[in-house]
């Protein structure tokens, strides 16, 4: 029998860190071995490993997709490896690791890696996306193959991500090196090692690039509960697939001007009444606000959704189409429908001509500029004229008509399904699914369902800092401190916010977090709140008009945090110690 210790981390410490910490425990039961597992999650650390502990150990596992601090297991044994691994088998995990651990100095912290992926994983990208992306590429190849090493490198070109690398690719690799003329987004490469440079330098010298690459690529600094969240955010993005991942980048896209919109439309209403668009206050500081917001900022949101959904699944040479597919759907008074559908048909379509159409490198840089675009819009622009525009105008039309008749119990129902999806996976498929048909009807002048969804989706975070302030004894010293954050996400409408105590306890924490957010919806449903603009929590109530029937609004809010409050109480058990 084995005594082992082990520490279980992942970028946002929650899923991961958890799944790996349970699997090694009932892995090494099942093996006759005892073992004491370190948890490092966005609460904290939770059963640190003890001096003691680390000096009885035969082994030390770590199982972690983000950096792991060493020196405090001196010359014991150490294998390491990502979470992945230890979720899916653990028992083969510590198999291993009892029948090959080798010490620190023997063994590299990579020792765990998959032989077969490669050891550095890289990006290369320039404004233009053509000759520099690829030299810097084949420099970066070239570099790697001088020194030893294998690589696997994304160019982010003109016609779009090629050679794209799979989590499990990153997850295994030992460094990322980015060699870009542009930003790159890095949300995915949380935790890793990270080289940043220009391609100016892959292209001259790979060999060198990936020889200094290795000696000095660092791990961000650790973040604060609010990059954590951002975190959990950028995890939950990278974990969409399919029609659902190209919907919610439209739809993050559209959100800022139809809160830049929604907040000038308000601010006319407070500066020249509920009719400044009228002519007779034409040339008022109100009716120019209000032109501003509602003329420009909400017009430009049906064809920005349907753009960066085809972006989303054909890159840049899908923006044309799909925007100008979007400012059709918004003519011809499809909507936001009308705008959805134009993005995925204008993505698929230049997709599928950018996969057809073959030019050759020298001739690739037309494709992007001028064959896609003009094929695409064509194509576009004809079916939503002929074929699309007017059934789905048809569709928009009868549900618009269903949901401002809302009343009652059918308004009750729909308050409390948007209440409970919100809080169901705060953050997930099944909020953003209640928060893209809230935002969108936001054009068709339907405003009930933001606001109840935004009061929904602030009462999880706020509903647990009130319980960690009230009901102290059932929770540990480390939650109550951050229930203090929490309720600071909570008024921003952040409901990631209270991801982490979700993950520690999901099967008393979640309902509870249902319970106050379906009371929160179908409050303001039945009592006839509005809200003109999809984000920004309370900072948005002082606005006039911003908010329809306020008091009846913060009644929702007030209620629903106290449901949550209450049934965190009821749900939970102390815990054996409290400060």
């Amino acid at each position: 029998m084995a005594r082992i210790v082990a520490v279980t981390a992942c970028p946002t410490g929650i899923a991961h860190t958890f799944m790996a910490a349970e699997a090694l425990e009932q892995a090494a039961a099942r093996l006759g071995h005892t073992i004491r597992v370190e948890t490092q999650g966005s609460v904290g650390t939770r059963n640190a490993l003890s001096d003691a502990d680390i000096a009885a150990a035969d082994l030390v596992i770590i199982a972690a997709d983000t950096q792991v601090d060493k020196a405090r297991f001196g010359a014991k044994r150490i294998v390491e490896g990502p979470t992945a691994p230890a979720i899916r088998d653990a028992d083969s995990v510590i198999r291993q690791a009892l029948a090959g651990a080798a010490s620190p100095a023997a063994q590299p912290a990579a020792a765990a890696r998959n032989p077969a992926m490669p050891q550095i994983v890289a990006i290369t990208s320039c404004p233009t996306g053509i000759a520099h992306t690829f030299m810097a590429a084949e420099g970066l190849e070239g570099g790697a193959k001088a020194v030893g090493r294998t690589i696997k490198v994304e160019t982010q070109g003109s016609v779009g991500a090629q050679n794209a690398l799979t989590a499990d690719e990153i997850a295994n690799a030992e460094i990322v090196v980015i060699a870009a003329d542009t930003k790159v987004d890095k949300s995915r490469f949380a935790g890793k090692r990270i080289y940043e440079t220009n391609t100016k330098a892959a292209i001259n010298d790979g060999a060198a690039l990936i020889r200094t690459a290795l000696t000095e690529a660092r791990v961000g600094a650790a973040a604060d509960m609010a990059d954590k969240v951002k975190d959990v955010k950028a995890q939950q993005s990278a974990a969409r697939t399919g029609a659902y991942k190209h919907l919610m980048t439209g739809v993050s896209f559209m959100i800022p001007f139809v809160v830049a919109g929604g907040l000038l439309i308000a601010l006319g209403f407070a500066l020249g009444g509920i009719y400044v668009y009228d002519d007779a206050h034409k040339g008022t500081l109100g009716w120019t606000l209000f032109t501003i917001g509602a003329k420009s900022g909400f017009a430009l949101m049906v064809p920005i959704l349907a753009g960066y959904i085809a972006h989303s699944i054909a890159d840049r040479p899908g923006l044309a189409p799909g925007m100008i597919g979007g400012m059709i759907a918004a003519s011809i008074g499809s909507g936001f429908l009308g705008g959805i559908a134009a993005g995925f048909l204008a993505g698929y379509t230049v997709k599928f001509l950018n996969d057809k159409i073959q030019l050759g490198r020298n001739l690739d840089g037309l494709k992007p500029v001028l064959i896609l675009p003009l094929l695409g819009t064509t194509i576009v622009g004809l079916l939503m004229y002929y074929v699309v525009g007017e059934p789905v105008a048809a569709v928009l039309g009868a549900i618009t008509a269903w949901l401002k008749g809302l009343q009652g119990s059918s308004a009750v129902f729909l308050g409390l399904l948007l209440g409970s999806m919100m809080a169901f996976d705060m953050g997930g498929p099944i909020n953003k699914a209640a928060y893209a048909f809230a935002t969108g009807l936001l054009g068709s002048d339907v405003f009930a369902p933001m606001a109840a969804v935004m009061a929904a989706g602030m009462t999880p975070p706020l509903g647990i800092a009130l319980a960690t302030m009230l009901f102290k004894n059932r929770f540990s010293e480390d939650e109550r401190e951050a229930g203090k954050a929490t309720a600071v996400l909570g008024i921003s409408f952040i409901t990631e916010g209270a991801i982490p105590f979700a993950a520690k306890d999901p099967l008393r924490v979640i309902p509870a977090l249902m319970a106050g957010s379906a009371t929160a919806g179908a409050l303001s449903m039945v009592l006839g709140c509005t809200l003109r603009v999809p984000h920004g929590g309370v900072f948005v109530l002082p606005i006039p008009n911003a908010v329809g029937n306020l008091g009846g609004y913060i009644l929702a809010l007030v209620a629903g945090t106290a449901v949550t409050a209450v049934a965190l109480y009821a749900l939970k058990k102390p815990v054996e110690a409290t400060a």
